[in-house]
């Protein structure tokens, strides 16, 4: 069963631009790696500066964030570098 409804998390940046969507949501909603999502990002600290994309969750259940829209979310928060940062992240059927 995919993705059905929007589900919105608190995960932290990882190396490689990478958030790791929790098990509880993966279960949940039997998220499968070939499943495309709209995936929405925001710093917790910085609010009002969602950044959105298209993309796949690998087979470890983490999503890479492009280089771009990272970039901008950096901008925005006048940060050198967000690893390790809160981000809200939102995930949303296609």
């Amino acid at each position: 069963m995919p993705l059905t409804e929007e589900v919105t998390f608190k995960a932290c940046l990882q190396k490689g631009n990478r958030v790791q969507v929790p098990k509880a949501v993966r279960w949940r909603f039997r998220l499968e790696s070939n499943q495309v999502l709209r995936v929405m990002v925001c710093p917790v600290d910085v609010r009002m500066s969602w950044e959105t994309f298209y993309g796949r969750m690998d087979k470890s259940g983490r999503i890479t964030i492009p280089k771009l829209t990272l970039s901008l979310l950096q901008n925005r928060a006048r940060q050198q570098t967000l690893t390790g940062a809160a981000m809200e992240v939102t995930l949303e059927p296609t």
